[in-house]
Parts: C-alpha cells; structure tokens; sequence
C-alpha cells in the first residue's frame, strides 16, 4: 500500500536562505560529522546508529541516521505522475524518528540542481523531483551513490550538547566512503575501529534515552 509522503527538507530550512547552497554553520558547530551511538543508548531509535550530523546550531541539531536499511524499495511507496518508468531496487533507509513520512535524498556526488545543499564533502542532499526520479529508475553506481531517506534525527536546543557531556556519542569525521561504501550491518562498529578504539571494550556506562 502506497503511503502519503513529504518529500524535500523544508523542515530544515531556516530563516537565513540557505537552501540551495552550502549549509553554514555556528562557529561552535560539529557538523558535518559522525555521530556514533555509545553502548550504554538504549534508545531503539539510536542503539548502534550512525548518525550524519548536518547542521548544529544554538537552536538545535539535525541529522540523518545513515545505517537502517529497510527491505522496502522507494518505487513500491512514492507516488509519481508519471509514474516511474524502471525500479532500480532502491531501498528506503531509516532516517531517523522525526516527521518519518518526510523523504530525503543524499548523494555522493553533486546533483547540479540549484536546490542542492552540501552537507559535508562530498554528500549532498537534494529535495529535486527530477534527482528523485532518476535515482528510482537508475541503478547506482559506485561514483554516483544515492540513498532516500524517511525521517531525521532532531535535537532541541541543548539537547545535544547534554547528550555528549553525558558520554552518549563519539564523534568521527564524515567519511562518504563509510556512508556509501561500508555495509549499515558493519557500519558502527567500522566507524568506532577507525578511532583506534576496540567497540566491545567500550565502558557501559547509565543507560541514555
């Protein structure tokens, strides 16, 4: 069964005309970067997830969880007219538990479409229909990684900076080749190896929520 889909990133839109260019940032901001789930989050939501942080300012943070996999391909649930011509096998990845029917595009190669923000080198996320068309009816290749996404990671103001003095994420650079290369079942073990660090001689420490 088909389901009514918002498709683009206008929930992450803010009132300074950033769309269509380079995400800017605070001076203070993380992103662009990894974030990767301490063992003690309990969070079913973020347990083992990596987490593309993209845009970090005083109000908030935003980000795309970039290793739930679903066995649902995008063409079986997104509405076109007209439809699509082939179904390229796409799947629909988890982006995380905020607004889940908002569709996102990221790509590891650069659109070309005036609407196309960089979130980190490399990856860019576009809210173009013609790029979502042409990723459902092309397969991928490893120059021209795609993946869509339902849902994002959100965060109020403070909230995030709280969750890291609480221990409940490590951070590593944003890699394209982790996002689009490394398998999501190996992803945030690869990403915490890529440290120096051991995942499973990580210290338990209070469950985070």
């Amino acid at each position: 069964m088909r389901q009514a889909l918002t498709y683009g990133y206008c929930v992450a839109k803010i009132e300074d005309g950033s769309e269509g260019r380079d995400v800017t940032m605070d001076e203070k901001s993380l992103a662009p970067t990894l974030l990767l789930a301490m063992p003690q989050m309990q969070d079913p939501n973020f347990a083992r997830s990596v987490v593309l942080l993209w845009r970090h300012e005083r109000e908030g943070a935003l980000g795309l969880v970039v290793n739930r996999r679903t066995e649902t391909r995008v063409a079986s649930v997104v509405e076109m007219d007209p439809p699509p011509r082939h179904d390229s096998g796409l799947h629909i990845w988890i982006g995380g538990p905020v607004v889940p029917q908002r569709g996102w595009v990221l790509l590891g190669y650069d659109p070309g479409t005036p609407d196309a923000i960089t979130v980190a080198d490399g990856m860019y996320l576009s809210a173009s229909v013609d790029v979502l068309r042409t990723i459902i009816e092309t397969v991928a290749t490893p120059a021209r990684p795609c993946r869509f996404f339902l849902g994002y990671a959100g965060w109020g103001d403070g909230q995030l900076e709280s969750e890291l003095a609480a221990s409940a994420w490590l951070t590593v650079d944003a890699s394209r080749q982790l996002v689009f290369d490394t398998d999501p079942e190996i992803m945030w073990e690869a990403a915490i190896r890529s440290l120096g660090i051991n995942p499973y001689a990580l210290q338990m420490g209070t469950g985070v929520h």
